[in-house]
């Protein structure tokens, strides 16, 4: 962008079927994106399909949203029993690391997102079951949202990428308060992040729809308002982000891929103006819809929350 100009909705929310080229049904590269770190494809097969491609200088997950798939590479297979649909709860996945080959096949067809991330390093091509993917919930009332930790710093190893998915029931805010990582501070994580969005359907199958917000400072803006539908996605290269709305009546999911230059760690600041609304969580309760998050009976919240399910420095 020119120096002062913000950047758009325009230019930053690219519906579904805009960055499409088949097999891929989604495909967001650095170069496309503007940046340098993280990129995300959507991998539609159909019943017996088969798609082989090379990760090149990225190390990649390969993660169900709807089908189960088998991921081959260097000669091993990983059968992932996947879900039938990003609302039935977390997923298996595979990590595939940089300069290999790898195929995916799929005897029933499905959607797979392939987050991915610049790297170097060769961690080796393994599996992660959905039983040991750690689930928690956040913020509280109208706030809550449940978070599937799938590839954290603190979940998964991996050199640069980092991924995560969260479910706001309908008619509550997520990613909020607003925050931001975008720069190298005690405080924060230089981050670019990727958000692709689905939504629940509605009763007669009406489309679902949702609302982003992007936002930037004085020195570095940015404007975004977008009206995000199922396959749509919202690049965020800096500024705060949220809060992310779901419609009433309408079930929200997003997957969040963020990598950068520096430590592999996920810091973020929110809104000072905004921040104050953390403190009014304790004592509310959690949205009992997001009961599915997780076994019954056990806690969800994150461990270093503040009592509401808040993480102190900024969450999803």
């Amino acid at each position: 962008m020119p120096d002062g100009q913000p950047a758009t909705t325009h230019e930053l929310h690219r519906p579904a079927g805009s960055l499409s080229r088949p097999p891929w049904s989604l495909e967001v590269t650095p170069a496309q994106a503007g940046w340098s770190w993280s990129s995300l494809r959507v991998l539609t097969l159909a019943p017996g399909g088969s798609h082989a491609f090379e990760t090149g200088d990225e190390e990649v997950l390969v993660l169900p949203l709807a089908g189960s798939c088998v991921v081959s590479c260097a000669g091993v297979d990983h059968a992932l029993e996947g879900r039938t649909g990003v609302f039935d709860g977390p997923t298996d996945f595979s990590y595939v690391p940089p300069g290999s080959a790898v195929q995916v096949s799929s005897r029933a067809g499905g959607r797979f997102a392939v987050p991915g991330a610049r790297a170097r390093s060769q961690l080796p091509f393994r599996h992660q079951p959905a039983a040991q993917v750690p689930v928690e919930v956040r913020g509280a009332g109208n706030c809550s949202r449940g978070i599937v930790n799938y590839c954290m710093p603190a979940t998964f190893e991996a050199e640069r990428l980092m991924s995560c998915e969260v479910v706001t029931p309908a008619g509550n805010w997520s990613s909020y308060p607003p925050h931001k990582h975008d720069e190298e501070n005690a405080d924060e994580t230089q981050l670019e992040e990727i958000y692709y969005f689905e939504m629940a359907r509605g009763p007669e199958g009406e489309d679902g729809f949702a609302f982003q917000r992007v936002y930037g400072t004085g020195e570095r803006p940015i404007d975004v308002l977008a009206e995000v539908r199922q396959g749509d996605v919202v690049l965020i290269p800096h500024g705060y982000h949220g809060p992310s709305m779901a419609a009433p009546g309408y079930d929200l999911y997003y997957l969040n891929v963020m990598a950068g230059p520096g430590e592999r760690a996920w810091l973020a600041t929110d809104d000072p103006a905004h921040a104050w609304v953390r403190a009014t969580w304790p004592g509310q309760p959690v949205d009992p819809r997001l009961d599915r998050s997780g076994p019954p009976g056990q806690d969800h919240r994150d461990p270093r929350s503040d009592g509401g399910g808040g993480v102190p420095r900024g969450a999803p």
